[in-house]
């Protein structure tokens, strides 16, 4: 895999994703994001988590308890001189952070991911419309009504004729 660099990352970016750097912890704000949507590397955009896997660690950094399958790439790094599992983005190269297994259930993983690495985009809504038409037969008197509903997001909207 070649790594190409996005030209629009920032110097920061460029150091924790393909320098291995890591951002200061609490400084990220996707740490307080809670939307539902998904997060995206920032290098390359491919989708890496689902929000609904994101949880506060209180380690200062966005962490997930599970990532999409076969985004990352795993090896070990002993920098801090222990042994760490650290992940970068299949796709692209870039460094986003380090697995533990003190992450909680249904996987007991925490992705500790550095923010700089992420793009979060929100889930779009979703729009239903349902078109038909009524016959009333009264009397021998057709008569042709067009409805329209609409279904947001678990909502009924309106109701035209």
């Amino acid at each position: 895999m070649t790594k190409k660099i996005n030209k629009d990352l920032t110097s920061e970016q460029k150091l924790v994703l393909f320098e291995e750097g890591t951002e200061m912890a609490g400084t990220s704000e996707l740490n307080h994001e809670k939307r539902e949507g998904s997060f995206h590397c920032v290098n390359c955009g491919v989708k890496l988590f689902d929000s609904n896997t994101k949880y506060e660690s209180g380690s200062g950094w966005p962490s997930f308890y599970e990532s999409l399958p076969d985004v990352f790439e795993t090896k070990t790094d002993h920098l801090l001189g222990y042994a760490r599992t650290e992940y970068h983005c299949k796709n692209c190269g870039g460094h986003h952070g380090h697995i533990f297994e003190d992450g909680p259930n249904p996987t007991g993983k925490r992705y500790c991911n550095n923010g700089v690495c992420l793009v979060f985009k929100p889930q779009k809504k979703i729009k239903l419309i349902l078109g038909f038409y009524l016959v009333y037969n009264h009397s021998k008197l057709t008569k042709r009504f067009k409805l329209k509903f609409i279904y947001e997001k678990n909502n009924f909207l309106a109701l035209y004729i």
